[in-house]
């Protein structure tokens, strides 16, 4: 039963008391898990480019920006680093004199390697009077670790990866991811009038020194590239925080007797995606950057998904203009669907012509993306399936391990099956065939959210999350596989990665 504080609270955030029970509802009877027709695999709803299609992609997708086609860089980058700091976190807490794992021993052996080092160097001596060998030499790991994430420090145990120093650069210069950012953006996204749009999703605390990095840096990289950079900045809005709830699905209230929301994770940038503007949008984590000295395949790679997508968004559209005209060749239309999107429906061959042409368009007619794919290599990600829709038709989607019944042995063996992942390497087109925006949040399935259990002050607590951004969240777009090389996926998921050859 909500009290009129909790009435007050919900709509200062713009949540609604029916989005309240709604949300109740899903942590009393939970997410289906979703059925599957097989594992998406090369010839099987995942597309191989050969270099024939490369070099036609890539005219193709210059050929879109000569034209004024517009594009823009979606980079979520609100989410905390502490995850990438979680073995150096526990070297504060135990105080530890000297390193002992094998991470450990990886991090303080190769310290003088990371980006940061020479500012790490500079907070020991400021806080410790010591550099960071003498400490080292003298048992003091944890102090070390200490000025790494503390705020006296270089705060990295709060800070956003995006504002973190990744890479050492030219000129003796060190970049931080947004600036790798920035200079993908000038090498793959600038339009005809060398624009380059890039839009960062942020935390609202940490916006004035991402605008403080992009003051100093853009200038000077406009000078550099010869391009104009529109960088923008949004927020996860406070009426897509979630609910959390006991163990029992009561909802949660602190010792003040106050209801607890939490970010819905980042299903809910569907949001800040549908409020963009370009007909293109490239996403991309903030973390999966590397040196400009070898950036070459990712650059090559992400016109060649973007060439891909524009050439079935102009078949889509000449196709959905021959339905309005009648003289629509419903055959020729199907195959493309089913070859060419991947989406099968076994009724349609037995529609008659009036409901083919409706089911067609149906399908036609909604947001487009290319989801470049990369050869499983024990790095985690979502998997490419093709799944059941509504109507009885499948077509490929994204799944994340906690969508697939883990009791279903043939579920799980699918899953096991798969021959590669998504790391996030996405382009969409948002518009229309008549160059109308869709309204994206018609196209999230609500059905695939995800509960996880967390706790707060002491206390065992659940919370959702919203359908994933590349997962529900565009569960009913039409979606397209095209295989790109591991080189293109370069995650930071710790601290030891950036001491990864790719990463020096």
């Amino acid at each position: 039963m909500l009290k009129e504080s909790d009435l007050q609270l919900i709509e200062q955030k713009g949540i609604t008391p029916d989005m309240i029970t709604t949300q109740l509802n899903n942590f009393n009877n939970g997410f289906p898990f979703l059925k599957i027709e097989s594992v998406a695999t090369v010839g099987n709803g995942i597309v191989a480019i050969n270099d024939q299609m490369a070099s036609q992609c890539i005219a193709r997708w210059n050929d879109y920006k000569a034209a004024g086609g517009t594009v823009e860089k979606f980079v979520p980058a609100s989410g905390a680093a502490s995850r990438m700091f979680k073995n150096i976190f526990a070297i504060v807490t135990a105080d530890k004199a000297n390193p002992e794992t094998d991470f450990e021993k990886d991090f303080f052996g190769n310290i003088s390697k990371f980006a940061f080092y020479p500012l790490l160097n500079k907070a020991c001596v400021e806080m410790y009077q010591k550099n960071v060998t003498e400490l080292i030499e003298e048992g003091h790991c944890a102090q070390v670790a200490n000025a790494l994430l503390d705020a006296k420090g270089l705060n990295y145990g709060a800070l956003p990866k995006g504002l973190l120093k990744f890479h050492r650069a030219a000129a003796g210069t060190v970049h931080t991811p947004v600036e790798e950012h920035l200079e993908e953006g000038a090498q793959y996204a600038a339009d005809k009038d060398r624009n380059v749009n890039l839009h960062f999703t942020v935390s609202p605390e940490h916006r004035k020194e991402f605008n403080k990095i992009l003051d100093e840096k853009v200038p000077l990289m406009e000078k550099v590239w010869g391009v104009n950079y529109n960088v923008t900045m949004s927020e996860q809005k406070a009426s897509t925080d979630t609910i959390a709830v006991n163990a029992d699905n009561s909802p949660y209230r602190d010792a003040k007797g106050h209801l607890l929301f939490r970010p819905a994770g980042h299903g809910a940038l569907i949001e800040n995606l549908n409020e963009r503007e370009a007909q293109v949008i490239f996403v991309k984590n903030i973390d999966n950057v590397v040196p400009a000295r070898i950036r070459h395949t990712t650059l090559r790679y992400k016109k060649v998904i973007a060439g891909y997508l524009v050439g079935l968004q102009q078949q889509v559209a000449q196709y959905l203009t021959m339905l309005d005209e009648g003289n629509a060749p419903l055959a020729e239309i199907l195959k493309f669907v089913e070859n060419s999107l991947f989406t099968h429906n076994p009724a349609a061959a037995s529609m008659d012509e009036a409901t083919l042409a409706q089911y067609l368009r149906n399908k036609l007619n909604r947001p487009l993306r290319v989801c470049g794919m990369v050869r499983n290599e024990g790095e985690p990600g979502g998997g490419p399936y093709l799944t059941y829709n509504a109507d009885g038709s499948y077509s490929p989607q994204i799944l994340e391990a906690a969508q697939i019944d883990a009791s279903n042995p043939e579920a799980v063996q699918l899953m096991k099956s798969g021959t590669h992942f998504n790391p996030v390497d996405l382009v969409c087109y948002i518009k229309d065939y008549k160059g109308n925006k869709f309204n994206l949040k018609h196209f999230v399935d609500y059905t695939t959210g995800l509960i996880s259990e967390k706790s707060k002050d002491g206390v065992a607590i659940k919370a959702l999350e919203l359908p994933g951004l590349w997962n529900g969240s565009m569960s009913d777009w039409n979606t397209v596989f095209v295989e790109v090389p591991i080189e293109t996926f370069n995650p930071v998921k710790t601290v030891n990665d950036l001491l990864r050859p790719q990463h020096q």
